[in-house]
């Protein structure tokens, strides 16, 4: 086992690395920013180095201020966590080169699916269907107008880094094209650095769902079912659900089809770690492959209630070359789960963020609730950094009990002193058709624009 990990990330995820490294007896070590001083995983670590000042550009993207914290501490292993430098491959080789284990997928898996433009080359591969579109980068408007034209509208603008709904711009005609083209360019150069984008047929109606994967260093692949995350505001996820209504109640041969495809892309990538591979599926049952993201998620907590699987010591311990002791037979699905991503904004102002000090903070709890969040009484929240407090998961016997569950914890959850957006998400859970499982990627801006915004409203 481990002696000693670093946890390159803050927030909710580094509290939860944390209590899985308490839970295999490994001490831990946080870094923060100068913004993050008084964070709780700074609280909950058995130490902590301080690695730069508040903007994430000046410490937790600073490779080389991590790798020294890490080298300082002398820890064995470093989990980045989500988002930051969780899927940069030059990072997990620095790792390595200085003999410190990168918990997550190696260097090699992750070129191999770099970005979405190889990914789906990747996937092509491996005979898993992909939404037509450019075979690689869209060089200038003339190429994007061009294909637009082979492959018809709607189409989506897509930029090859990075995600969280950033350098996406859907069109339905050649003037919303060119517009959308520069738009997605000039947003992903500003976000990741990177202004390739390419081009695919948008999907109308979609349902997002992706499929949690597990692989050891071995050649040992399985997958853990499938999560729904077709709650979206400007393709960032809000609310996430396992399993998926949809395939429960009209595709569920689905799940075997897509979780085989899950495997195949991962075992030709030679993937290990957890992952997630995810999939757009049409209103027909047609499913296309979207990307695979090569980290822990953010929901991933909702797959752990229903197979009872710890998805964070899973990446510990297949960092330390253990071999998978779970089949694909072992793995049992039981009752339902629903996350609500509980973020610092105000959603009767168009969801601005507001960082702030949280003057009283009380979390639901109860039978079949469980939060995960690093935010309490008096902590202030930074403005550099995603606006996420926490994340709300409830568990039922199935998807009526938990979505009961959901409504009343989220009428406990007491924040003061910041908006939130507890009561977008309380009206969610209140729509009928969310309630009937009713529901697409566009399902939020039906809400707000078709005649729904009053239940939303009368929340306030």
């Amino acid at each position: 086992m481990f002696e000693k990990i670093l946890i390159a990330n803050r927030g909710e995820i580094a509290v939860r690395i944390i209590r899985a490294c308490k839970e295999l007896n490994v001490k831990t070590v946080a870094v923060y920013s100068e913004a993050d001083a008084n964070s709780m995983h700074v609280q909950l670590a058995d130490e902590a180095i301080c690695i730069g000042k508040g903007p994430s550009s000046e410490s937790y993207l600073r490779i080389d201020r991590l790798i020294s914290a890490a080298e300082i501490a002398d820890v064995d292993a470093l989990h980045p966590g989500y988002g930051f430098l969780s899927e940069n491959a030059h990072f997990a080789d620095v790792c390595e080169s200085c003999n410190i284990r990168f918990i997550g997928p190696s260097s090699r898996a992750m070129n191999a699916l770099e970005n979405k433009a190889t990914s789906r080359d990747l996937a092509r591969k491996a005979g898993v269907p992909c939404p037509p579109g450019s075979d690689g980068l869209v060089e200038n408007e003339q190429e994007a107008l061009a294909i637009a034209k082979k492959i018809g509208y709607p189409v989506m603008i897509k930029a090859i880094a990075g995600g969280g709904g950033r350098g996406m711009r859907v069109a339905h005609n050649d003037v919303s094209l060119i517009k959308g083209y520069h738009a997605a360019r000039n947003e992903a150069e500003k976000v990741f650095g990177n202004s390739g984008v390419y081009i695919e047929k948008f999907i109308e109606n979609p349902h997002h769902i992706e499929f949690q994967i597990l692989g050891d260093n071995r050649g040992n692949i399985i997958h853990l079912g499938e999560r729904d995350c077709s709650i979206q505001r400007r393709n960032q996820k809000v609310v996430e659900e396992t399993p998926s209504p949809l395939i429960e109640g009209k595709f569920k041969d689905l799940r075997k089809k897509m979780g085989k495809a899950a495997v195949r892309i991962a075992e030709v990538a030679h993937y290990s770690s957890a992952g997630t591979v995810e999939f757009v599926v049409d209103d027909k049952g047609n499913f296309y492959f979207l990307e695979v993201n090569k980290r822990i998620q953010v929901e991933h907590p909702i797959t752990e209630e229903v197979t009872g699987i710890d998805l964070v010591k899973q990446q510990i311990m297949i960092a330390m070359g253990e071999p998978l002791r779970i089949s694909q037979s072992d793995v049992v699905f039981t009752g339902h789960a629903i996350e609500c991503r509980i973020n610092a904004e105000d959603p009767f102002d168009d969801f601005r963020p507001s960082p702030g000090r949280i003057e009283m903070y009380y979390a639901p709890g109860g039978p079949g609730v469980r939060v995960d969040s690093h935010a309490y009484a008096g902590y202030s929240i930074p403005p550099h950094y995603d606006s996420m407090i926490g994340k709300l998961i409830t568990y039922g016997k199935d998807r009526r009990d938990a979505m009961d569950k959901m409504s009343r914890a989220l009428s406990e959850y007491m924040i003061t002193g910041v908006k939130t957006t507890i009561p977008f998400e309380q009206a969610i859970l209140q729509d009928p058709n969310f309630r009937r499982g009713v529901y697409s990627t566009s399902f939020i801006e039906q809400l707000l624009g078709g005649g729904r915004r009053e239940l939303f409203e009368d929340r306030a």
